[in-house]
C-alpha cells in the first residue's frame, strides 16, 4: 500500500465538471509535480486534497488511515475536520500572511491556536509557547531569514515572503506539503530563493506536492510527474516519462510549448 493514495476525486461547481476522476499515489518523502495548461483542475485538486473544497466523490488515504471519504464527509463534524487538515500544509501562490503579524507571529500564531484548544493552565501553555517559538525560530531559520524575525511582511520582498510562507505551513508538522504555483506571483530574481527551499525540503525526505509552471524545476526535484488537462490526469510518470517520451498527443502539446525556451 502507497502512503499517500487518491481515488476516484471528482467536483463540479454547478454543472462544470472540474475534476473528473482523479487518481494516483505517492510514497513517502516522494515530490509529485503538478503541471498543466490553467483551467485543467491543478489548483482545484489541491484544494480538494487540503480541504478547502469538498470533493463530491473518492477517497484520500495517508499511510493506510482514510482521512476523507466523500460518503462520510457530510456528517463529520467541525473539530473533525479541522484535524484531518493538519495532515497537509499548504502554501499559497499570493503568501497570504496576516500583515498585522511579524514573521515570528506568522510562524507561531497557528500552533498557539492549537496548544491552546482545551483550555491548559498557565504553567503548561507556556512551556508550550516556549517549545512553539523555538520550534518556529528554527524553521525561519531553515528558510534563511533569521534576521526579519520582528519584520513585518510589508518590509519583505515576495520571495522572502513566500519562504515565510513555507515555514508557517511547516509550523504544524504536517505529513503533505503542498505548493500552489509557489513562484507565480514573484519576479524571476526571486524565483530560485524560493525553489532553493523547496531543493532542500526534499533532501530532507518531506513528502510534497508542487503545482507548477517551473517545467525546469519540476523536470530536476520532482520524482513523479501528473500532466493535467480538463479534469483529468492525462499523463503520469517520471520525469524522464513524461517529458522526454510523452505518450499523449495532449501532453505532446503542452509541452512542445511550454519547453520552447526551457
Amino acid at each position: 500500500m502507497a502512503y499517500f493514495e487518491v481515488t476516484n476525486i471528482t467536483k463540479s461547481f454547478g454543472k462544470t465538471e472540474v475534476l473528473r476522476g482523479i487518481d494516483f499515489s505517492m510514497e513517502q518523502g516522494e515530490v509529485v509535480a503538478i503541471i498543466g495548461s490553467s483551467g485543467s483542475g491543478k489548483t482545484t485538486l489541491l484544494r480538494c486534497l487540503n480541504f478547502l473544497e469538498t470533493a463530491d466523490t473518492g477517497s484520500i488515504t495517508i499511510d493506510g488511515t482514510a482521512v476523507f471519504d466523500a460518503t462520510t464527509f457530510p456528517s463529520m463534524k467541525d473539530a473533525d475536520i479541522r484535524n484531518m487538515r493538519l495532515h497537509f500544509g499548504l502554501v499559497f501562490q499570493s503568501f497570504n500572511l496576516f500583515p498585522q503579524y511579524t514573521v515570528l507571529e506568522n510562524v507561531t500564531l497557528a500552533p498557539m491556536l492549537r496548544a491552546k484548544e482545551g483550555k491548559p493552565d498557565k504553567a503548561a501553555l507556556k512551556e508550550k509557547a516556549e517549545q512553539i517559538k523555538s520550534e518556529a525560530l528554527s524553521l525561519i531559520a531553515k528558510v534563511g531569514l533569521s534576521e526579519k524575525i520582528s519584520s513585518y511582511p510589508c518590509e519583505l520582498s515576495g520571495g522572502q515572503q513566500q519562504r515565510v510562507a513555507i515555514a508557517r505551513a511547516l509550523a504544524l508538522s504536517p505529513e503533505i506539503l503542498c505548493f500552489d504555483e509557489p513562484t507565480s506571483a514573484l519576479d524571476p530574481e526571486l524565483t530560485g530563493e524560493v525553489l532553493k527551499v523547496i531543493r532542500d525540503l526534499k533532501s530532507d525526505g518531506r513528502t510534497m506536492i508542487v503545482v507548477t509552471h517551473e517545467m525546469e524545476f519540476a523536470k530536476n526535484v520532482a520524482d513523479k510527474i501528473i500532466f493535467m488537462a480538463d479534469g483529468v490526469i492525462e499523463e503520469m510518470g517520471t520525469p524522464e516519462q513524461v517529458f522526454d517520451h510523452p505518450v499523449s498527443p495532449v501532453t505532446q502539446a503542452f509541452l512542445s510549448k511550454s519547453l520552447e525556451s526551457f
